[in-house]
């Protein structure tokens, strides 16, 4: 690709050309007018990693871990690098745009896609999302900052009002996205599906004018979510660029009918045309062909950083006793239904098929010197776990046959269409097409593979479709997800409830699973939520049925007799996913239950958790040692494995507060869509501004997590350079015990005497600094004076920074302040723009 005149090429585009764009023509490539050299792009989705083209049978890439482990690591060099790789990873796939980093706000522990974003912090927020478009860009592919703004649950998202003060607007859900303009310049913005105050985003002026054009002087491209666009003269009118996905709903000829009718002026469409030339200006750095071929980066400098992310990533919320680092030589026992599947990300478009997975187990495993006992201990699972990894085909391969028919099953002469070998059994056919079956308004497929039980037993089959499907084990009829359909959520809410049958097996016995599948239009639901193209969807699971006495007893009995015991629970991408809320904080199933015996039974227990938000912990006063271990892609299990043995000395931090119950959170309310609106009542009182500012008992805070090294800070300085604007605090930060490690340096800032409330304190400014033993080093923080004593000003409608006395407080939580200091501000000051 080569870079283009843009202004040149404006003059000689014709209208048809310049309406066409304005919208993708599929789900990931822009439009190309090679007359006068302007190329197709490609996007791709990016929040866990660069899945390329393909929801179905895509190629294989790096997932990375969820967004808030990312933001638990409180490095912005080590995310840096991580937005290099995602670079690489996109060069791979032929990407030239990526589709993040999300910056949502964790009003609420619930939220569907919490996972995804860095923070309930915008400081931390802004400063993590930065460090991976620096990271992306340096590799000359485009990052694209979402979803701008207010997009911070799932329930109604298309449809919800999120109703917002400026105020929180301002300090809250818009400053992420303001800090990573200004430090890194994204070369696209994303807008948000939901209202904000009354009105879609992606056709909102005031945001994406007023906000984004004007005052920040932004000058790179708006694109929209997917079928995020509600309107035609509207969006251009306010400023949206790119209407994806193609074909469009709302340009085109219905572009061409505004401009006749003067409702969309020739001027305008070309402020939209230029942005949309720019991008693809941008875009020609990357050296990155037209629809390149896409490849993989599975190599070991991959996986290294993949690892390193996963482990400092990890945050240590309790170790009592000091009961961690476990001991290698030590007699363990692993328990947990999270131990041998590998959580690595949660669900929705966030989704991708890793290179490879290693689990808690697998990691363990490779770690301890004596042998170790494994019991399940109970089920945890929203749906039951894929049955792809589970099975063979009849040539002995890992996975599942695809085979694809213009005809049903009742046809017993029908002819195969299409074969394809499937890892996964999470089937999305969105993207699938073959020469035959395409523009067919209905298909068939079956779906074999061979699955050998390790023990004998009753055994449930799941089956969730988005279309019509029955699953049969050796041609027994076990689920019939056919002739009666019930709504879910699967499959951004068209497919049905996951229905389930049972059967018994025998341990090393082979069976024969066929599911019979017909596409989307054969569905028996009402109209679809989402007007996904392609033929729909199909998951199949698989997974033993537990009687959960008899196995608590089974846990309880291994962990009496190991030295130590290891106890992996949690979430996965089922109970966390873009499409839907979760309605509780608790953990599934009888897990607690699980966990109070385990405890009881072994104190040298250590209970770790895998989530992307916070879960209610009721044996907590039990617990010696607890980790929160997040979704941690590809290396999940080896970065659990490098913290629990030592291998590594933890050094992540809470990126969010942790709720003792999820009645306790601000949002909890005001958190759903309620007759199409949600009130953000909490107003900027979000997280640990909240909790402080009422003083109301958490979990574990904002910023907290222990490290197997102590810490002591000393020596603060604090220096205000008035003619330069700036404030810069020293401390000393001291390893008085322990191995080499990293310690978080916290600074936050209090107002001793606003005009309005204020939070007790906000975080402005973090370093994170690696200490050898018994040494020390010197953390330096610069800051902007008025970003840091700022809050915004509804009357003038601009920040203010008023004459007043601040606190200066440095510290390893929000909870936890080692050092304070003041400094006063000489004159009050209102300000606008960056």
């Amino acid at each position: 690709m080569a870079s283009i005149d843009i202004e040149s090429v404006l003059s000689q585009l014709t209208i048809s050309e310049k309406i066409k764009l304005l919208s993708g023509i599929d789900s990931w490539h822009t439009y190309a007018v090679r007359r006068l050299g302007v190329p197709s792009l490609r996007l791709s989705d990016g929040p866990n990693g660069v899945r390329g083209t393909r929801f179905f049978n895509g190629v294989p890439a790096a997932c990375f871990p969820c967004g808030t482990a990312l933001g638990a690591t409180w490095n912005t060099a080590l995310l840096t690098d991580a937005g290099g790789l995602m670079g690489v990873e996109g060069k791979a796939k032929g990407a030239h745009v990526i589709l993040g980093p999300t910056v949502n706000m964790q009003r609420s522990p619930l939220g569907g896609r919490g996972f995804e974003s860095f923070s309930e912090d915008p400081t931390l927020s802004g400063l993590s999302a930065s460090a991976i478009i620096k990271g992306i860009q340096s590799e000359n592919l485009v990052a694209t900052i979402k979803h701008f703004v207010g997009n911070d649950q799932e329930h109604e998202r298309h449809a919800v009002n999120a109703i917002i003060s400026h105020r929180a607007l301002r300090e809250i859900y818009l400053l992420p996205f303001q800090i990573a303009i200004k430090e890194s310049q994204p070369g696209a913005i994303m807008s948000a599906y939901n209202k904000v105050n009354g009105r879609h985003v992606s056709d909102n002026p005031y945001f994406l004018d007023e906000i984004l054009r004007r005052d920040w002087a932004w000058k790179g491209l708006i694109m929209s979510d997917w079928f995020g666009v509600y309107s035609t003269a509207d969006s251009v009118n306010a400023g949206l660029d790119l209407e994806m996905p193609g074909p469009t709903a709302f340009r085109g000829d219905l572009i061409q009918r505004s401009l006749n009718a003067n409702t969309i002026t020739q001027h305008t469409l070309d402020d939209r045309v230029r942005n949309v030339l720019k991008l693809v200006d941008k875009a020609a750095a990357s050296g990155i062909p037209e629809f390149a071929p896409e490849t993989t980066n599975n190599t070991p400098t991959t996986s290294a950083l993949l690892r390193q992310l996963a482990a400092e990533s990890i945050v240590v919320l309790k170790n009592e006793s000091s009961i961690l680092p476990l001991g290698k030589d030590k007699t363990t026992a692993v328990i947990g239904p999270n131990a041998k599947i590998a959580t690595f990300c949660g669900g929705g478009s966030a989704s991708l098929l890793p290179y490879y997975t290693v689990s808690p187990f697998d990691g363990i495993k490779a770690k301890v010197t004596r042998s170790f006992t494994y019991v399940e201990g109970c089920t945890a699972h929203k749906m039951t776990p894929t049955l792809g990894p589970l099975c063979k085909t009849a040539s002995g391969k890992p996975g599942v046959i695809f085979r694809a028919y213009l005809e049903p099953p009742s046809i017993l002469s029908r002819t195969v269409v299409d074969e394809i070998e499937l890892r996964d059994t999470n089937i999305i056919l969105m993207d699938y097409s073959h020469p035959v079956l395409d523009g067919k308004p209905v298909f068939y497929a079956d779906v074999i593979g061979y699955y050998t039980p390790d023990t004998s037993g009753v055994y449930e089959f799941g089956l969730t479709v988005y279309g019509t499907a029955k699953l049969y084990v050796n041609d027994n009829l076990v689920v019939d997800n056919e002739t009666v359909q019930r709504q879910g959520e699967a499959f951004f809410n068209n497919g049905t409830i996951e229905e389930v049958g049972k059967i018994d097996l025998e341990a090393g016995t082979t069976y024969e699973v066929k599911v019979e599948f017909g596409s989307s239009s054969t569905c028996k639901l009402g109209p679809a939520v989402t007007d996904l193209p392609g033929g729909g969807g199909l998951r199949i699971g698989v997974a033993k049925t537990l009687k959960p006495d008899v196995e608590i007893k089974q846990a309880v009995e291994a962990a009496k007799l190991a030295d130590q015991v290891i106890l992996t629970v949690g979430l996965s991408g089922d109970w966390e996913s873009e499409g839907y809320d979760r309605t509780s904080m608790k953990l599934p199933g009888a897990t607690d239950s699980l966990v109070d015996a385990v405890l009881d039974a072994n104190p040298n227990t250590v209970v770790v958790v895998q989530s992307g938000t916070p879960v209610e912990m009721p044996w907590i006063s039990k617990a010696k040692a607890v980790v929160e271990a997040w979704y941690g892609g590809n290396e999940t299990g080896n970065g659990i494995a490098d913290i629990l043995f030592g291998d590594v000395n933890p050094s992540g931090r809470l990126p969010l507060s942790f709720p003792i119950k999820v009645q306790d959170n601000p949002a909890y309310l005001n958190y759903r869509s309620e007759r199409g609106r949600t009130l953000y009542g909490e107003d900027i009182y979000i997280g640990y501004r909240y909790y402080e500012a009422v003083e109301k008992d958490v979990l574990f805070p904002f910023g907290h997590g222990l490290s197997y090294s102590t810490f002591e800070f000393s020596d603060l300085a604090v220096k205000v350079d008035s003619e330069a604007g700036t404030l810069t605090v020293k401390t000393k930060v001291t390893n008085v015990s322990g191995p080499a490690g990293a310690e978080v340096v916290q600074l936050y800032i209090h107002q001793h005497n606003p005009s309005i409330g204020r939070p007790p304190k906000e975080l402005k400014g973090f370093s994170k600094v690696t200490v050898a033993a018994g040494e020390s080093e010197t953390v330096e923080i610069v800051l902007e004076i008025n970003r840091a004593t700022s809050f915004w000003d509804e009357t003038e409608n601009a920040w203010i920074s008023e004459k007043d006395t601040y606190d200066v407080l440095v510290g390893a939580s929000s909870a936890d302040i080692k050092l304070s200091a003041q400094f006063a501000t000489e004159k009050t000051v209102w300000w606008n723009g960056l």
